[in-house]
């Protein structure tokens, strides 16, 4: 990609360049394959008439036409499927849509046919000329037809030069909604996003979507739990063990205040309260009785002290899981499935196809295509803002406000608005 990120519309000579370089093998074949045509063309008396042997003219002429109609749409294909032709090439130029995308077959066939108006004029002038046999005026009759064509053309491909909005397009490319940039001189929309700036749309090369667990599953870099479970108190509640999915629940959580030593005239080991022998091992790094000699208990997690999970007295029945919804700034409410994309019009990658896809309405062009990743966590929802144009934020319940990193997921509680280009949703629980 070029060092400069901006679009930089192709001047008129190198579009004149390209486009000369792109019509000289089919103008050559069709002037190679005529002459040879029209030099073997025979005339003969009969009865007092002329008799014209047009079949060398039929012959090569018809060879000429099918090869130059192959390679026209050689490359009309390649340009539509990627804004490519080997003019464009040698000459560093890309044609695209609005959008930033190839420009298509159909877009590529009208500028095509609107550029070369006057050479399908000659070529049935040609038609005419073999059919009324009119072979001794033929030279006075396509002369100034092919004249005329070629002005033609040249004039359509440098229109651009008189382009109201800054060269981007010339007469063919606002028939067909196409534009043409200097993808030397700047950057290549095919492949970095359209004309809101680099990664607007982003068609190719979108970073993967970071796998990240939650926080209240599994602390990042904590100790995993030892070989042997410590032993848990007679008196102590047995709460379930939290899901790698849905890993909240709906009960009150209270989290300890320290984990610092015990303070001077705090129970001593033994006495009431007092936590046991292999509880005071584990948390010190000391092997219990009976474990391998070099073998080290790392501390408990957090997580795994089931005496801080607090259970509702008098209720039995297992707690419920949060249901996840948004609220659009338009009022538009949602539930959350597992795995979301948010955007103007959001494309799932490989691994995405059954992702929701909630597409939001951007009139101002502030919103990406695919901006947004949402992925459900029980507690909330992980976002990734997809580098997106305009970026991303979070405004938290407390009234911080902080940017996202584009493609960093970040975890987002109930209560948080996040906002994305112009719009805004907010997040709750049903």
């Amino acid at each position: 990609m070029a060092v400069n990120l901006q679009l930089v519309p192709a001047t008129a000579g190198k579009r004149l360049g390209a486009a000369v370089i792109d019509w000289l093998p089919g103008i050559a074949v069709l002037v190679v394959t005529f002459a040879i045509g029209f030099a073997g063309i025979t005339r003969t008396r009969s009865g007092g008439f002329i008799v014209y042997d047009t079949s060398s003219l039929v012959l090569f002429g018809g060879i000429g036409l099918g090869l130059t109609l192959a390679y026209l749409f050689v490359v009309l294909g390649l340009e539509g499927r990627s804004g490519k032709t080997p003019g464009n090439l040698m000459m560093g130029i890309r044609s695209a849509d609005q959008d930033g995308y190839a420009p298509g077959a159909g877009a590529v066939f009208l500028r095509g046919l609107i550029t070369g108006a006057g050479v399908l004029l000659a070529l049935l002038a040609a038609v005419l000329v073999v059919v009324f046999k009119w072979f001794d005026v033929a030279l006075f009759i396509l002369g100034p037809l092919l004249l005329v064509a070629a002005v033609w053309a040249v004039l359509v491909v440098v229109s651009c030069r008189w382009d109201k909005s800054g060269g981007l397009r010339g007469w063919h490319d606002n028939a067909a909604k196409t534009l043409v940039f200097d993808v030397k001189a700047g950057r290549d929309p095919i492949t970095t996003g359209g004309i809101q700036g680099p990664y607007s749309f982003a068609p190719l090369d979108l970073p993967p979507v970071q796998q990240v667990l939650s926080p209240v599953a599994s602390q990042p870099g904590a100790p995993q739990a030892a070989a042997t479970p410590p032993a848990t108190p007679a008196h102590a509640l047995q709460a379930p063990a939290p899901s790698a999915t849905m890993p909240s629940q709906t009960m009150p959580y209270t989290s300890p205040a320290s984990f610092a030593p015990p303070a001077a005239g705090a129970p001593a080991a033994g006495s009431p309260g007092s936590p046991s022998g292999f509880e005071q091992g584990a948390a010190q790094g000391v092997p219990p009785t009976g474990a391998p000699s070099g073998h080290r208990v790392p501390p408990p997690h957090v997580d795994d002290d089931v005496e801080r999970t607090q259970v509702r007295p008098g209720s039995g029945a297992p707690a419920q899981v949060a249901v996840l919804r948004i609220r659009l700034d338009d009022g538009r409410d949602f539930q959350l499935d597992r795995s979301v994309l948010v955007g103007r019009n959001p494309v799932g990658q490989t691994g995405e196809q059954h992702a929701q896809l909630l597409a939001v309405d951007d009139p101002g062009r502030s919103i990406s295509k695919t901006h947004l990743h949402l992925l459900t966590d029980g507690a909330g929802i992980w976002v990734t803002d997809r580098h997106s144009t305009n970026g991303s934020a979070v405004t938290t319940p407390d009234g911080l406000r902080t940017p996202l990193v584009p493609g960093v997921p970040t975890f987002v509680t109930p209560g948080s608005s996040v906002h994305f280009g112009d719009r805004t949703f907010y997040l709750g629980q049903a």
